[in-house]
């Protein structure tokens, strides 16, 4: 692994959780997550337009065009879910559920295609799952079903449900063109299709607009930055590894939500919720570099 790739990896890991403590702070402001999704992106897309005369659209096959609409549509939904999930939610619950992404791998594997996991498989869920219940037990409903009738874990889930089949379309994406252009196009097909979301639920972006302050302006500066990087190394890691891999590399982010939970938000039980995700990450890394 190159120096490069592991400063990528970094990044990665520091800035998504970063962007979510933004996101979180931008919507105490009760400014609509829907507008969030959709300023973000369309902020990084005008950011973007300077690398668009390096880009010679007419060169790019129309598989390209199928999975960057694709991915894009899958990005804004899950983002859009993400920070819903963030409005009401707990950094440092939320930030752990991501581990589950692997489980949820895993579970399709067999539905789908008959794949059987592994002992590792095994034990990696088992890890997830165990880890889980020191992260959830410190919310009201502790480790029960009654927490999935919470609305910020049902977002939470559709967020990572969401990012995972979006990671596979960014992955063909850079195949298809580089790393780049996938950023420039997941700029601005995310805008697209975040901005209809925002349409069919009527969110009126004018007064959304009349929301943000000079402090809130900051913060969105901030989260696009942030969220930028985020997107860019994403692209760089995936280019230079599999998915799979890089996804388990990504699973350290939790363990700085849960500090960023602690520090920022004043969030309790860090201790217990530190333990839980440790333990998930193991759990994660296993099932994804012992297949």
């Amino acid at each position: 692994m190159s120096v490069l790739v592991i400063v990528a990896i970094l990044l990665r890991v520091l800035s998504n959780p970063m962007g979510n403590v933004f996101q979180k702070q931008l919507t105490k402001k009760t400014i609509n997550p829907l507008f969030i999704n959709f300023g973000t992106y369309l902020l990084l897309g005008i950011a973007s337009l300077l690398y668009i005369p390096f880009i010679n659209i007419s060169l790019l096959a129309a598989e390209f065009w199928f999975y960057a609409f694709l991915g894009g549509i899958m990005g804004a939904l899950g983002n859009a879910l993400l920070i819903k999930a963030f409005e009401k939610g707990d950094l440092s619950v939320l930030g752990p559920i991501n581990s589950y992404k692997s489980v949820i791998s895993i579970i399709f594997g067999i539905i789908l295609l008959g794949e059987i996991p592994s002992v590792w498989g095994i034990l990696g869920i088992i890890l997830i799952i165990g880890g889980s219940y020191f992260v959830l037990d410190t919310t009201e409903e502790r480790f029960s079903w009654r927490l999935l009738k919470q609305k910020e874990i049902q977002y939470r889930i559709g967020a990572m449900v969401f990012s995972a089949i979006e990671a596979i379309f960014i992955k063909k994406t850079i195949l298809l063109s580089s790393i780049e252009i996938s950023f420039v196009s997941w700029c601005w097909i995310g805008a697209l299709f975040s901005f209809v979301i925002l349409s069919l639920f009527k969110i009126e972006v004018r007064t959304e607009i009349h929301k943000v302050d000079k402090f809130s302006l900051h913060k969105f500066l901030y989260l696009v930055i942030c969220v930028g990087i985020m997107q860019f190394t994403t692209n760089y890691v995936f280019d230079h590894m599999p998915v799979g891999y890089a996804l388990s590399l990504f699973q350290l982010s939790v363990i700085v939500s849960i500090f960023f939970g602690y520090k920022i938000f004043k969030e309790t039980n860090i201790r217990k919720k530190l333990i839980g995700a440790i333990i998930m990450v193991a759990g994660s890394v296993i099932i994804i570099l012992m297949k």
